[in-house]
């Protein structure tokens, strides 16, 4: 049985999502679990997120879901706009909610990007370069 979509197609917040994720090496979309999720051989984003035990709240539904670096991960938990989402947040992911304030699409595209260097093969790290 197909999961029910969880999103807008036409949401403009993940129309900026798909541009910062899409302009990688190779990143193309799919769904899965009802959701847009980015990825090159792995998944390194997702749009939508949930909590553990509260499958249809509509909390986070406008948010990125990505893997930083382990270093970063707890020094952004610090700030309210992230959150530990349901399922993957086991694994070291994160999400970053959109609705919590003024989204600043240079972060979004600086943590996506982080994401990616964590989940991409290195034939397409070559190709984005070094991050320093």
């Amino acid at each position: 049985m197909a999961h029910p979509l969880r999103y807008r197609d036409d949401d403009p917040l993940l129309g900026r999502l798909r541009a910062v994720a899409l302009a990688l090496p190779e990143a193309a979309e799919k769904i899965s679990h009802g959701r847009p999720n980015f990825f090159t051989v792995k998944v390194f984003a997702m749009f939508g997120g949930v909590v553990k035990g509260d499958h249809y709240a509509d909390d986070y539904a406008q948010s990125v879901v990505f893997l930083p670096d382990a270093d970063e991960r707890v020094a952004l938990l610090t700030d309210d706009r992230f959150f530990v989402p349901g399922y993957v947040g086991a694994y070291g992911w994160i999400g970053l909610n959109f609705r919590s304030a003024d989204v600043d699409w240079t972060e979004v595209g600086e943590l996506v990007e982080m994401s990616y260097r964590n989940t991409a093969p290195k034939r397409l790290l070559k190709i984005i370069g070094s991050s320093e």
